[in-house]
């Protein structure tokens, strides 16, 4: 067994007897690799991809290290080939940029950050984050956080929030409890977004999901609630979410994706009130790669289920 390791991360397979090959993640296959057998894909192009679907006829898994497989979804894999996702390599990181962002955007660090850069001791943000009618807004004791899409990563998320004081509820397709905490199901999530404090993202790209952030959520939520993306762009309008920012419709918010990425220089999200942006950094670590792969690979030669398989 042949497989191809993306030269954009380092994964020791030595513990496999596979033939193990390194490639460009943004480039065209060489003719040489084309028989492998395994693809293992991080930061490739789209075009790389579009490229390994057609050539590679010898293919049987295609393993992303994404926690999200939409781009290896829509590359156009045969059908009989197998795709496994990351899920759970990005629980930890993205569970930490998250409440890195909720943090920020709860205290507006934003503001602050803008009041230093003009050496600004910003006694409006002092007397705002004092007073009594406010102070809700200001902290995560006692705030109502709606976590929509309740997956792994809410499961690591969740408990951090909790330990600072939040009430957390999660939103997935089925009710119940997951990782100890209530979750509602998709259907009955207005009902409980006029009563959010932070509404955070971790949705997939889906064609069920695109736009799930639109005007008909947000205007369910209080003015003073804050909301953060760190699932997929796809899943946000972004016109919706300007116009809700510029008009005082949301107090503030936090994206780690876009819908174009990199965002271009022109988008008026880069200039759009009360809104931090960083570039898609949340999971840029995948933690347990290597067994993750080996274990796939192990699975797939021994004919055995495999392990986060999305299609094929």
């Amino acid at each position: 067994m042949k497989i191809l390791v993306p030269h954009t991360i380092n994964l020791d397979l030595s513990a496999s007897e596979a033939e193990v090959a390194s490639y460009r993640a943004d480039q065209p296959l060489p003719e040489e690799h084309l028989d492998a057998e395994v693809l293992v894909v991080w930061q490739n192009t789209g075009a790389n991809l579009a490229d390994a679907a057609e050539r590679m006829t010898h293919l049987k898994l295609v393993q992303t290290l994404a926690a999200g497989p939409d781009s290896v979804l829509a590359a156009g894999f045969a059908d009989h080939i197998a795709i496994t996702s990351g899920r759970s390599l990005h629980d930890g990181p993205v569970a930490e940029h998250a409440l890195a962002l909720i943090l920020a955007t709860v205290r507006r660090l934003d503001s602050l950050h803008d009041a230093q850069k003009t050496a600004t001791w910003d006694r409006a943000y002092n007397v705002a984050q004092s007073a009594a009618a406010t102070e809700q807004q200001y902290t995560l004791d006692g705030a109502n956080v709606t976590i929509w899409g309740f997956g792994s990563i809410a499961g690591k998320l969740a408990p951090l929030l909790a330990a600072l004081g939040a009430k957390v509820t999660g939103v997935a397709n089925s009710a119940g409890e997951r990782y100890g905490f209530p979750v509602i199901a998709t259907q009955d999530l207005p009902e409980i977004l006029p009563a959010t404090d932070v509404l955070v993202s971790i949705l997939p790209a889906t064609p069920g999901t695109e736009n799930s952030l639109n005007s008909d959520i947000l205007s369910a939520l209080p003015d003073t609630a804050v909301f953060i993306n760190v699932g997929r762009g796809a899943t946000v309008d972004e016109d919706a979410l300007l116009a809700a920012l510029n008009d005082g419709g949301l107090r503030a918010a936090a994206l780690d994706v876009t819908k174009v990425e990199p965002l271009p220089a022109d988008s008026k999200l880069w200039s759009a009130p009360n809104l931090i942006i960083t570039p898609h950094v949340a999971g840029n670590r995948p933690k347990g790669s290597a067994q993750l792969v080996l274990a796939n690979v192990a699975a797939l030669r021994e004919g055995r289920d495999l392990t986060n398989q999305v299609a094929g």
